[in-house]
């Protein structure tokens, strides 16, 4: 008996344990099955896994082509009148100079940032391209990551910054409903770096601008041209009022001059130059994001002129009520929100209420088109399969508004805070090298279907980097390196010569970078790059080639001078 049942026992055991296998294999498949349909509902519509890119990555197609010069304009004057922009003479009076002086700097600055924007914009508006496509021609394929992941993270802290500063705005619209809310008794710890009611405002800010990040970015145009109207009536107004009720021609600010003489004046007004290029650092790179949607390259002229007399005429209107408001209000108030918070009679109160929804606007519409588009845009070309600039835009704005935690930031951390306004730095060699690759270097000539191709002539080598941009872009940033140590951490001490030379850093970074990427490629040429003829995303009959020989037949008919078989091919 013991004996016939061990058979049993063991064929028993084989078919549980063969029961088991299938089971498991089973379980492991509908896993596998779920998994793979999770991975292709959240996968952009329109990827392409052979060139890593989406719709939103591709060149902009001709339809989607429709911003004019006045959608140029509305968009310089939606970024210039801000809060921002309104106090951008009190850091300049704060260093030294007059407000005269003070107004002069902010003019050459940004009529500098007009041309390089400008400049380095027609590239996006000549192959509608992205920056992240664009750095590609000079950098190579691979090193160009590099170079969108530092824009990446500047995009998103500047998005968390503008999101505190956002969130004033409505604290000021609070105040002119609920005056009330002012008495609001703080229920955070001290730890937190905020109270109750800026959180609250704070909150709102996010949740309302949510939306607009679902809007397309040809759409946008529209909300600029908004904002182009009222916010510089709000502008006039304040400033009408000011000169109304103040007789401002007295006042100490409107007649002191200079505190710094000399030598130690020229270098406080080239600090100040510095300082004021910064701010646009970010947008001098990244310019082609925008100027990719234009009808025509010529469309995008216009931000020479318009970006530099907005910045300086929304800077006079902030001298002006900071003059009067000595006179208005007992102290020198240099914030446009602080100043019309002052308005507590009932009329007053409306007042305040639509200067502060016409600062909100300007405030998300600045957050938008400088920060949470442009890192948008990294993110898609870092994630193409699952990341477009939509989606890019809400992951930007909670990690920018919540992971960055601004508040704290902008309350206890000025080195920090001064570490990310040195971050010009870098952005300035990386804008020199890619506008002397364009101008110089390729004369104007890029390849656009190879930008996307990751084993084409802009790959340059094994690693996808060309050596020549890296050590371009590594001579405009490292001599600058001791004086911004300094302007980090005072306790930090470097030589005179080091402090000036950063003061001069945007164009010691852009000019250096230049003439080194310049002279570079004349020195170690890559002939494969250089194109007798543009190819345009616009140009018909172009087959991307399969195999090595189609590659070197292709290449020889588009025109390359003298075709060098790449080492990774």
């Amino acid at each position: 008996m013991g004996a016939s049942e061990q058979p049993e026992r063991e064929f028993e055991a084989a078919s549980a344990s063969e029961l088991s296998t299938h089971s498991a294999v089973t379980q492991s498949v509908v896993e596998q099955s779920f998994w793979q349909a999770f991975i292709q509902k959240i996968e952009v519509e329109g990827h392409d896994p052979t060139r890593k890119s989406n719709p939103d990555l591709d060149p902009v197609p001709p339809e989607a082509r429709v911003w004019n010069w006045w959608n140029y304009v509305s968009y310089w004057i939606s970024d210039n009148f801000s809060p921002t922009g309104w106090r951008k003479a009190a850091s300049m009076i704060s260093l030294g100079m007059s407000w005269r002086l003070a107004l002069l700097n902010i003019a050459i600055a940004e009529i500098i940032c007009g041309i390089v924007i400008t400049v380095n914009g027609f590239i996006g508006a000549k192959y509608n391209i992205s920056f992240t496509i664009q750095s590609r021609a000079s950098f190579g394929y691979y090193l160009s990551y590099g170079m969108v992941f530092m824009r990446m993270v500047v995009g998103m802290f500047w998005y968390g910054v503008s999101t505190y500063a956002g969130a004033e705005c409505v604290r000021t619209m609070i105040y002119a409903i609920w005056p009330s809310f002012r008495n609001v008794a703080n229920q955070l710890p001290t730890s937190a770096g905020i109270n109750t009611q800026l959180m609250t405002a704070y909150v709102i800010y996010f949740a309302s601008v949510l939306p607009l990040h679902y809007v397309g970015v040809g759409r946008l145009r529209f909300l600029f041209t908004v904002k182009a109207i009222t916010t510089p009536l709000i502008g006039f107004g304040i400033m009408g009022w000011t000169i109304k009720n103040a007789s401002i021609g007295s006042q100490s600010l409107w007649n002191e001059g200079n505190t710094k003489h000399g030598s130690e004046l020229g270098w406080v007004f080239m600090t100040g130059v510095f300082s004021n290029i910064s701010g646009w650092a970010t947008l001098a790179v990244n310019s082609p994001d925008f100027t990719r949607y234009a009808i025509s390259p010529k469309h995008t002229y216009a931000m020479a002129i318009a970006l530099p007399a907005t910045a300086t005429l929304i800077a006079f209107f902030g001298v002006v009520c900071a003059a009067g408001s000595t006179v208005l209000f007992g102290e020198l108030l240099w914030d446009p929100l602080v100043f019309v918070d002052n308005w507590t009679s009932k009329g007053g109160r409306a007042a305040a209420f639509f200067c502060g929804l016409g600062f909100y606007l300007a405030q998300a519409c600045t957050n938008i088109s400088a920060n949470s588009i442009s890192a948008a845009n990294d993110l898609n070309c870092m994630f193409p399969r699952f990341v477009n600039v939509r989606r890019g835009q809400y992951i930007v704005a909670f990690i920018g508004a919540w992971a960055f935690v601004p508040w704290n930031i902008l309350t206890s951390t000025t080195s920090f805070l001064s570490f990310m306004n040195g971050y010009a730095i870098w952005l300035a060699p990386m804008c020199g090298v890619m506008v002397a690759d364009f101008y110089c270097v390729h004369h104007r000539r890029y390849h656009t279907f190879e930008l996307y191709n990751k084993d084409g002539i802009y790959r340059y080598n094994r690693l996808g980097v060309n050596w020549n941009a890296a050590a371009a872009f590594t001579i405009g940033w490292v001599p600058l390196l001791p004086g911004f140590m300094t302007s980090v951490n005072a306790n930090i001490v470097v030589g005179a010569g080091a402090d000036h030379l950063f003061s001069l850093g945007y164009f010691y970074g852009f000019g250096a970078a230049f003439a080194t990427y310049w002279a570079l490629e004349s020195i170690f040429k890559h002939e494969a790059t250089q194109l007798v003829h543009a190819v345009y995303p616009d140009d018909e009959n172009y087959v991307m080639p399969n195999y090595h020989e189609e590659l070197i037949e292709f290449y020889n008919a588009s025109g390359l001078k003298d075709f060098e078989v790449l080492q990774h091919v």
